[in-house]
């Protein structure tokens, strides 16, 4: 049994006998003559052209060099021309001139000596006016009651306007004592005063004089 069956096997699957290289060039090269004979009968299309793209790769540019750097020229120096000396020129002898004769002296009047300068005046004298003359009979003031009571004392200093005339025409108390009645009894009495006037040279002028009057209680 086995070796029936072994025997069926082997006839049912025989192995296909392998081609050789040299059959299937021969295949390929009747294949290729076949299809040459259809393409020239016009029988197969051939495909269409393929058209071929051609790329340019762009070059990079170019660095553009740098630009020219241009040192300045010095400026020519102008050149002056310098002056020629002119040549000194050489001194010429001086000639002597012919002394003349001397002229006739001409007399030449004196200037006269000026007469001297005025003498300037005198200056003039001015004097004050004065109340204690003697012969004025100027009597004191009278102390006021009041103030011998109260005992009252002091100085009083009057302002006199005497006229050319000798009386006085202005009374102004200058300095007071300290007690209106004494200021006031001086005031009235100096009023009825005569005076000697101010003078100027021999003339008679108007001027101010200080009249100084003392109340003490002791006189």
């Amino acid at each position: 049994m086995t070796t029936l069956a072994h025997a069926r096997l082997g006839s049912t699957y025989a192995p296909a006998p392998r081609l050789s290289l040299r059959a299937i060039a021969l295949i390929v090269a009747a294949h290729g003559g076949l299809l040459a004979l259809l393409v020239s009968l016009d029988v197969v299309p051939l495909p269409p052209v393929v058209s071929t793209l051609v790329v340019d790769l762009i070059q990079p540019a170019a660095p553009k060099p740098p630009p020219e750097i241009v040192k300045p020229q010095p400026r020519p120096v102008e050149v002056k021309p310098q002056p020629r000396r002119q040549p000194t020129p050489t001194p010429q002898p001086i000639l002597a001139a012919p002394v003349e004769s001397a002229a006739p002296a001409v007399e030449v009047p004196q200037a006269r000596t000026p007469p001297p300068p005025p003498a300037p005046p005198t200056p003039v004298t001015v004097s004050q006016p004065r109340f204690d003359a003697d012969y004025l009979s100027n009597p004191a003031p009278a102390y006021p009651p009041l103030s011998r009571r109260l005992g009252e004392e002091g100085k009083v200093v009057l302002r006199v306007h005497v006229e050319p005339a000798g009386h006085p025409s202005q009374v102004e108390l200058k300095t007071s004592s300290g007690s209106p009645r004494l200021d006031q009894a001086a005031q009235d009495a100096v009023r009825r005063w005569q005076f000697i006037p101010a003078k100027r040279g021999d003339e008679a002028v108007a001027a101010w004089v200080l009249v100084p009057i003392v109340f003490n209680l002791k006189n």
